[in-house]
């Protein structure tokens, strides 16, 4: 048992510690003097151009003119920069040398081994004060049962509370702990930050990483952000397992795991758009009847020969085009009735500020019943057999066609993460109030999130036209529009607005396809497999709830 004369005080911390600051600060005043009118000011005077630069107060003339003195003067700054550099890399190198000598062996290692026996002490004294109160406890319920039951329930009442203040304290206790190991761990990248001008490599990097995440990992929050993952890959672990015994083959062999990236490729595409609506707390019903209307269309303009069906009576005949050509107009046709008709639904959700439920539900029934009346129902067949090897050929067993996923994906992450939409966008979703009055037009950025949407339902309906090698129909894509909204309920991205990764959308894609994939094989009936998603959903809907009641 650790006694509180083993740890050590913040005043013996300090001593140990000071000596070590104390020389690297003496190296670093000299470094600062070199850097003082070189790096440092070359620093402010590039800094003070940028600025300059948006400076609207000035004239353009008197903008240049600020500008070139800056830049002579940021010359001399760069000239001292290189005469001193030797110097300087040599001073940061001793300070470092110093610090790896002496900061782990005399500083931090004692502080860590303290840390230990404080929580050792920590824990001692908790579990002594829950033992006296429930001495205590006894010995006040041995009187409250003369006096009734109302009193036993005071008493335990009581206790309860007591139990969980001491619990409180406990924890305060091992927080206190925790924050001292990570002061203690981060001084030392302080100083090599001071001294390298917060320049660290990898290993540093990776290390401060790690400590962070220790630092502030918290078991119940990553439960709530991970549980539903680990649970699925236990799911597969299970049916990888099970799949030998039952069907006498193995399930995740590489020829499976190609076949289910190729059959999540055009599911990509619709899973990406509809999360840019999630985000903005929508959704798109009409995503599936969006996919059947892009087969029909697609299947016509590329159909191998004449069109046996009609649309509105018309017999279409495509074959007079090249075939490139034909792919391109399928293309462009698929992207242009996709986009008008989630720019409809766009138009009346940001505009009259009706619900995505409502608009894409209408977009839902008006493009599966023009569609339907227009082609009777009937399947258009097949589409040129020499298309699918122009435009998603096969590398030896590699599909393409997860390459145009791939494209997708690095598009629409840049688009979310690089681009002023995308950053209106996550503002909108998480505020569209405080957005409006920032300047942000919450018009446009609705309506833009759906015109997105609809270029790649056209884009991922294309895919699947020649992935399928045609057969379009109005039928073709029935819900499709749940498995891409549940791949981004359980991929993260949050219905309540404004929270959501496009990696989550990819993983919610992989995972929803690959369990409908594994339950194929094994067999498993159509309908059940609907129950499967089901829970799913449901799972990862209550996480998504439980994290928005704790922000609350």
């Amino acid at each position: 048992m650790a006694e509180m004369n083993d740890i050590l005080t913040a005043e013996e911390e300090s001593a140990l510690l000071k000596p070590i600051s104390d020389h690297v600060a003496e190296i670093q005043k000299q470094i600062d003097e070199l850097r003082k009118d070189g790096t440092t000011k070359a620093v402010e005077l590039r800094n003070h151009i940028a600025v300059l630069k948006e400076d609207k107060n000035l004239s353009k003339d008197e903008r240049a003119a600020e500008i070139a003195k800056d830049k002579a003067a940021l010359e001399k700054a760069v000239a001292v920069e290189n005469a001193n550099k030797d110097k300087v890399n040599t001073l940061v190198k001793e300070a470092e040398d110093y610090l790896k000598e002496h900061y782990d062996s005399e500083y931090f290692s004692k502080v860590k081994e303290a840390c230990e026996k404080q929580k050792v002490v920590a824990k001692d004294k908790y579990q002594a004060v829950l033992d006296t109160y429930k001495k205590e406890h006894e010995q006040n319920l041995a009187e409250a049962q003369k006096e009734g039951a109302q009193a036993v329930k005071d008493e335990n009442y009581v206790y309860k509370n007591r139990q969980f203040d001491a619990k409180m304290m406990y924890q305060k206790d091992l927080q206190e702990v925790k924050d001292r190991k990570h002061e203690a761990f981060t001084g030392r990248y302080h100083m090599i930050d001071l001294l390298r001008m917060s320049k660290f490599t990898f290993l540093e990097g990776r290390a401060q990483a790690r400590e962070l995440y220790s630092y502030t990992f918290n078991r119940r929050q990553f439960f709530l952000r991970n549980g539903l993952y680990i649970v699925i890959v236990l799911i597969f672990i299970f049916l990888g397992i099970i799949t030998p015994f039952v069907k006498n083959t193995q399930l995740f062999t590489l020829n499976n795991i190609l076949n289910i990236l190729q059959q999540a490729s055009p599911r990509m595409f619709l899973a990406l758009g509809v999360a840019g609506l999630i985000l903005l707390t929508g959704t798109d019903l009409s995503i599936g009847r969006m996919v059947g209307m892009g087969m029909v269309t697609a299947t016509i303009i590329m159909h191998q020969g004449p069109n046996t069906g009609a649309v509105f009576g018309h017999i279409f005949d495509f074959t007079g085009m090249p075939v490139g050509g034909r792919v391109v107009l399928a293309l462009v046709m698929n992207i242009i009735l996709c986009t008008v008709f989630t720019s409809i639904a766009g138009f009346f959700t940001a505009k009259f500020k009706m619900h995505p439920f409502i608009s894409t539900m209408a977009n839902m029934l008006i493009i599966f019943g023009l569609v339907t009346y227009a082609t009777k129902g009937v399947s258009f067949g097949a589409i040129e057999p020499t298309i699918p090897a122009m435009v998603i050929p096969k590398l030896d067993r590699f599909p393409t066609i997860i390459l145009w996923a791939i494209a997708a994906i690095i598009i629409v992450w840049f688009i979310w993460n690089k681009t002023k939409f995308g950053k209106n966008l996550f503002a909108v979703g998480g505020n569209p109030e405080a957005a409006a009055v920032s300047g942000i037009s919450v018009f446009r950025v609705t309506l833009g999130a759906f015109v997105l949407a609809g270029i790649l339902y056209g884009f991922g309906s294309w895919l699947e036209c020649i992935r399928m090698v045609g057969s379009g129909s109005a039928a073709y894509g029935q819900g499709w529009d749940m498995d891409a909204i549940a791949a981004c309920v359980v991929g993260g991205v949050s219905f309540t607005g404004g929270i959501g990764k496009i990696s989550g959308v990819v993983v919610g894609v992989l995972i929803f396809t690959a369990l409908t994939y594994s339950l194929t094989i094994l067999g498993i009936d159509t309908n059940l497999q609907f129950v499967f998603e089901g829970i799913i959903i449901l799972a990862a809907v209550t996480l998504d709830c439980l994290k928005y009641v704790q922000k609350k």
